[in-house]
């Protein structure tokens, strides 16, 4: 490989912990039809980056065992590469992408990213590349979970996990659709999840929450949005018939009381993703490491306690 061709990227080699992170060398990806490289400036690290590198989605029948497994679902940077057909994008442009594909040997974690032009919008206006990275994943999930709800203007919503990143995201954008929203977050987090929306919060340490959910809203809310993996606690406070979807794999409860359940699994969506960059939606980054720790922000993050996203930055060459 020539010194254009290479870049280096974070891949897992094996499944375990941490320590299987490890920065290699690899050659650059060259878009195909209907494709866009994106030179990365920012990848977020993300829950379900965690679950990949420990090798749980392996186990899970999710994906295939391979000796590197690509990390990173998310990036901001700019366009430097085109395939055939490509028409909406141009090299130069700023953008976001997200890649849904589970089992790859290249992810965001890297110098370049090439996804399919449809997983691409332009970044939002006037953002730095660490807060725009932070928007495709959670801000989609956030988005398509409310829309599996099907709640209508004025209905009441439960978000578990409200300051979470998927959680503020949701909290956020139902209120903008009119949504009552019920934040369960950390008390220390109840100010933040007013800012966004928030109608009512619950300490998440409440022993009952459908009876706290209860109090306020009688008879239960209309619907439940589970970023927080809650299950049967959360669907308890949906009143019959009510609806309920989870964004954590593996938590969704059985269908008591005629209530509608829904399992999200994430999709990539440019279209959708062009509108929520438009949104001026709240974005927080936690703090942004050269993607050679990104061992230490896996550490970091399952550790917990993180307000906002943390975020890799690829030293891209001169």
């Amino acid at each position: 490989m020539t010194d254009e061709e290479k870049m280096q990227a974070v891949a897992a080699r094996g499944y375990g912990g941490p320590e299987v992170l490890e920065l290699v060398t690899v050659r650059r990806p060259v878009p195909g039809p209907g494709q866009v490289r994106i030179r990365v400036e920012a990848a977020t690290v993300n829950p379900v980056d965690l679950v990949t590198r420990s090798g749980a989605l392996v186990e899970a029948g999710l994906m295939a065992a391979r000796e590197l497994t690509g990390m990173g679902w998310d990036a901001a940077g700019v366009i430097d590469g085109l395939g055939t057909g490509v028409t909406a994008f141009a090299p130069g442009q700023r953008v976001i992408g997200l890649r849904d594909l589970l089992d790859v040997s290249l992810g965001a974690y890297a110098g370049s990213l090439v996804l399919d032009a449809t997983a691409v919008a332009p970044a939002p206006a006037g953002v730095c590349p660490a807060a725009a990275a932070t928007l495709p994943l959670n801000a989609l999930t956030a988005l398509q979970a409310l829309d599996l709800l099907g709640l209508a203007e004025g209905d009441t919503v439960l978000v578990t996990g409200a300051a979470g990143a998927v959680g503020g995201f949701a909290v956020e954008l139902a209120a903008r659709r009119g949504l009552r929203v019920i934040a369960q977050a950390d008390a220390a987090d109840k100010e933040f999840t007013r800012s966004i929306g928030a109608a009512w919060t619950l300490d998440r340490d409440t022993t009952d929450l459908a009876a706290e959910v209860r109090r306020l809203v009688p008879g239960g809310v209309d619907g439940a949005l589970d970023t927080a993996g809650l299950g049967i606690r959360a669907l308890a406070s949906v009143r019959s018939a009510g609806a309920y979807a989870s964004v954590v794999g593996g938590t969704a409860p059985p269908p008591l009381r005629g209530i509608r359940i829904q399992q999200h699994w994430i999709r990539a969506d440019g279209a959708a993703l062009a509108e929520l960059a438009a949104m001026d939606l709240t974005l927080r980054v936690a703090d942004v490491l050269p993607l050679e720790q990104a061992a230490q922000a896996h550490t970091r993050l399952a550790a917990g306690g993180i307000r906002g996203r943390l975020v890799l930055a690829p030293q891209q060459e001169k």
